[in-house]
């Protein structure tokens, strides 16, 4: 199984102390089968360049977790699942931030598990499959 990593599990593994569950879980999963998406990416350069510490954070992911993982586009596949996402959402009055369903469209698209702390948003996404390792 191939799995998909949210910011906020990707942050938590550059925390002093990151959650020991994720570790362990992540242990077991090859890294050929670790992802992140274009997205992601910009939402933790986006955080590190607003720390007091941009440039620690932004040679962590240069040298640590982009080399680590497989970075997906928002491509054309992509695009398409999130114009239907995004529809059936909006349709039952339960909208999603824009990231996130680009994040979640990215997921579907390639057939991976997305792996979040953030459950409760993902969770709208008809058909898509969420894990929480931060718990």
């Amino acid at each position: 199984m191939s799995y998909l990593f949210d910011t906020d599990i990707l942050s938590n593994l550059l925390k002093k102390q990151p959650s020991l569950a994720l570790l362990r879980r992540l242990a077991t999963v090859p890294p050929e089968n670790q992802y992140t998406t274009s997205i992601t990416v910009g939402e933790m350069v986006y955080g590190a360049l607003r720390s007091q510490r941009a440039d620690y954070y932004l040679q962590r992911f240069d040298e640590e977790v982009w080399p680590n993982l497989g970075i997906l586009p928002f491509d054309t596949e992509a695009a398409v699942r999130y114009g239907h996402v995004r529809s059936e959402l909006e349709r039952r009055g339960i909208p999603l931030a824009e990231p996130d369903l680009r994040i979640a469209a990215i997921a579907l698209a390639h057939g991976l598990t997305l792996v979040t702390g953030n459950l409760q948003h993902f969770s709208r996404v008809p058909d898509l499959a969420v894990e929480n390792w931060l718990a």
